[in-house]
């Protein structure tokens, strides 16, 4: 496929609606955020390690081509994946690599817990604001290594390491998943307090237990590692994608339906299915099953305010915007993570949207039909949710920007097909 693709929809109407409600049932696939630094992760074991549950998307290439470059045997089998790490020559993430997406400064605590230096060129991935890196440097000092930034890379050098007790100002995700990686290389007792406590920092945990890691406080903002241990190789199964899950809730929400959701787990997105239900969706749950119904016009959620776990997840904020667009009502979505992740508003607008932005809030007022138009997708989860809400207006849209989307979402396309969506990806010059 190329670069820019368009996604369509064509034209349905009833008297009262204008919308083709998806129905059916979907596989949720592992979770991106678990997968990427779980990679990282394998570099420091001495023996090969076997991945499953792994999603097949452009980010986990990108870091399967970034291991292969650092030396390390990689193989894929499906939604396997085989990482035998023993052969790393290198400590350098190749830039043209690290550019594309954001996680790749996770690399940097693994690669100085392996081998006592790192150097990574600063993240790309979707341009959701400054990524700053303070975070991660004040930890990776606090373990005893000197840091330095230049040139548009971060280098990464353990001159003693030591153990450590670091508070962060922030609950950062990445910083958090540095600290723990680099930790590894560290003999002694290393305390994380404000630490994140996202399902995959926990996920990260439960890989690292497995290969030999003493780690403590798992799930809470506050953990305990026993550094300097060497690490086996192990046998590990990734947990399912709770903001895959989250786009299709909110693409049946926006389009209605009767949608069932399968290999996912709904105690990790209670903000999510709390706002959902508030809105008029009937949301029922049983062991690794999610269900909802999403009948007539819904009605607004309210005040959504995006928080680090276990508030709102701002992954979900433009998913949930794109289920708010025709409710009944006003709702207002707070931003409080990323500074420049209300970009998509501004391409909801061309859909006959109606978006107030105000600094890092968004006011919409829910209008009873939304039209098809051309938009752009700038970032993985804003173009996601374009597409549910193309897949909720009347008449054919167009998503350009395709590759963004691609990065997080295992074949997208064919399971919104599978629900009865009208959809198809092709190539524009």
């Amino acid at each position: 496929m190329g670069r820019n693709a368009q996604m369509r929809r064509s034209a349905y109407a009833e008297p009262d609606d204008h919308r083709r409600p998806l129905i059916g049932s979907v596989a949720i696939h592992g979770a991106k955020n678990s997968v990427l630094p779980i990679l990282a992760a394998a570099l420091l074991c001495q023996s090969p390690c076997v991945l499953h549950n792994c999603p097949q998307i452009e980010d986990v290439a990108t870091a399967l081509s970034i291991l292969r470059r650092l030396g390390c045997r990689v193989e894929r089998q499906g939604s396997t994946i085989f990482v035998d790490p023993r052969g790393l020559y290198a400590c350098e993430v190749p830039p043209e690599l690290a550019r594309k997406m954001r996680s790749s400064v996770i690399f940097l605590g693994a690669l100085t817990a392996r081998t006592g230096q790192a150097a990574v060129a600063l993240p790309g991935g979707c341009p959701l604001g400054a990524r700053p890196i303070d975070l991660h440097r004040m930890a990776l000092e606090a373990l005893g290594a000197e840091t330095a930034l230049d040139a548009g890379k971060i280098t990464c050098r353990m001159k003693k390491s030591r153990p450590a007790r670091i508070t962060f100002p922030f609950p950062s995700v990445g910083a958090t998943e540095n600290a723990m990686l680099a930790a590894m290389g560290c003999r002694g007792t290393v305390v994380l307090e404000n630490a994140a406590r996202e399902p995959e920092i926990a996920d990260l945990a439960g890989f690292l237990r497995s290969a030999g890691a003493e780690i403590r406080g798992i799930g809470s903002g506050t953990l305990t590692i026993e550094g300097g241990k060497p690490l086996h190789g192990t046998d590990y199964t990734i947990l399912p994608d709770r903001i895959e899950t989250a786009t299709y809730l909110c693409a049946a929400a926006a389009c209605g339906g009767d949608v069932t959701l399968r290999q996912t787990d709904g105690q990790t997105l209670l903000p999510v299915l709390d706002a959902l239900r508030a809105s008029g969706c009937a949301i029922t749950e049983s062991p690794g099953i999610l269900r909802i119904r999403a009948e007539g016009r819904r009605t607004s959620p309210g005040r959504i305010v995006t928080r680090p776990y276990p508030g709102f997840p701002t992954d979900a904020q433009a998913l949930m915007m794109a289920a708010a667009l025709r409710a009944e009502g006003e709702t207002v979505f707070v931003e409080t993570i990323f500074e420049d992740r209300l970009r998509h508003t501004a391409e909801l607008r061309k859909m006959g949207a109606e978006i107030c932005v105000h600094a890092s809030t968004a006011i919409v007022r829910g209008v009873p039909v939304l039209h098809g138009a051309a938009v752009q997708a700038g970032d993985l989860r804003g173009g996601a949710a374009l597409v549910a809400a193309a897949l909720s207006a009347e008449g054919n849209s167009q998503v350009l920007g395709v590759k963004h989307i691609k990065r997080g979402y295992d074949r997208l396309e064919e399971n919104l097909k599978s629900l009865g969506a009208a959809i198809k990806t092709v190539e524009i010059s």
